[in-house]
């Protein structure tokens, strides 16, 4: 855009931004409430889900794969008549009414309410070797990238749910997957524990950490483990290294904005998705660091969105002219 053009301006009553099942779920709603709701993909459209290989836990679907799940749900936003922009916001005005929000192409969304449902990213282990090596052995996300490791040797990091689940994957490609914990015990619940050590390709490696990522230079060759007990470090041949050790909301945009608890998840009056600023409602993993689930992230975006038609109705609308 020319810098010495006026920015094109769009308004809406309600601008969701993100595209996960919060936020899809939040426009369907918006939407049928006559409210006319803009929603911004963001830079994954579909959120976290389409990185999800067997979905066996929503509703309705004995197993689904995420990315069917997501294109279903996103078909029926634009048919019920969403606005969906592929555009990824860079910054944020929640200090007055109408909100602004300001896209990567310069485009300024304003809005009388918000609904934020970006999502959260992965969390890395933070090595230099684990950055070198990332696309060379080093992932985040087995279902991505697990078919490249058949009949290989793999190693998974992380003690929840994330990381069982994505070593119970390996084993459909990988010869051997070792899964790696800093303590004696996971967090991961009893079914997929149950899975875990019903397989004869996973070993589990307790008390140990990944001190370093070893390659040639271009692919992983090994990686070194730390003894969480007294310091000892060994070797472990292994050809990919996956980081399940959780994610990070991605709510840098709204810091200083939005009241967030240590960690960065925007912090919501309890049973409810509101936030600080009146008008913004958060929905999804941007505020759940508990359940973390596609069907409660899907709740959150229908709250969201009823929260947000209330304001409404009790606001006088600050609406400008699109």
């Amino acid at each position: 855009m020319r810098k010495d053009k006026t920015p094109a301006t769009r308004h809406s009553k309600v601008l969701i931004i993100g595209s996960g099942p919060a936020g899809y779920t939040a426009a369907v709603y918006a939407a049928r409430a006559a409210l006319a709701p803009i929603l911004i993909e963001g830079p994954q459209p579909g959120g976290q889900l389409m990185i999800t290989t067997d979905v066996e836990n929503w509703p309705g679907d004995t197993s689904v794969l995420g990315p069917d799940l997501m294109a279903r749900m996103g078909e029926q936003v634009r048919k019920t008549g969403v606005d969906v922009v592929s555009d990824l916001i860079v910054s944020v005005d929640l200090s007055r009414a109408p909100f602004l929000a300001i896209g990567d192409r310069g485009t300024h969304y304003t809005a009388d309410t918000i609904v934020v449902a970006t999502g959260a990213s992965a969390r890395w282990l933070g090595l230099d070797s684990e950055t070198a090596y990332r696309g060379g052995g080093v992932s985040a996300c087995a279902t991505c990238d697990g078919f490249f490791y058949r009949g290989r040797v793999c190693a998974v990091v992380g003690g929840g749910n994330t990381a069982v689940e994505e070593a119970l994957y390996l084993t459909n490609f990988a010869e051997k997957v070792y899964l790696i914990h800093r303590r004696d015990t996971l967090r991961a619940d009893r079914t997929n524990q149950a899975r875990l050590a019903a397989n004869p390709k996973v070993e589990m490696i307790w008390n140990a950490e990944v001190a370093d990522v070893v390659g040639d230079g271009t692919v992983v060759t090994g990686i070194s483990l730390r003894d969480t007990r007294d310091g000892k470090v060994t070797s472990l041949p292994v050809e990919g290294l996956f980081v399940a050790i959780g994610h990070d909301p991605a709510t840098a945009l709204f810091t200083g904005q939005l009241q967030m608890d240590d960690e960065g998840y925007i912090l919501v009056t309890p049973g409810s998705t509101a936030t600080s600023v009146p008008g913004v409602f958060a929905a999804g993993d941007v505020q759940d660091k508990l359940f973390r689930q596609a069907v409660t992230s899907a709740g959150m975006g229908c709250m969201a969105a009823l929260e947000a038609e209330r304001y409404l109705a009790g606001h006088t609308s600050h609406a400008i002219a699109a």
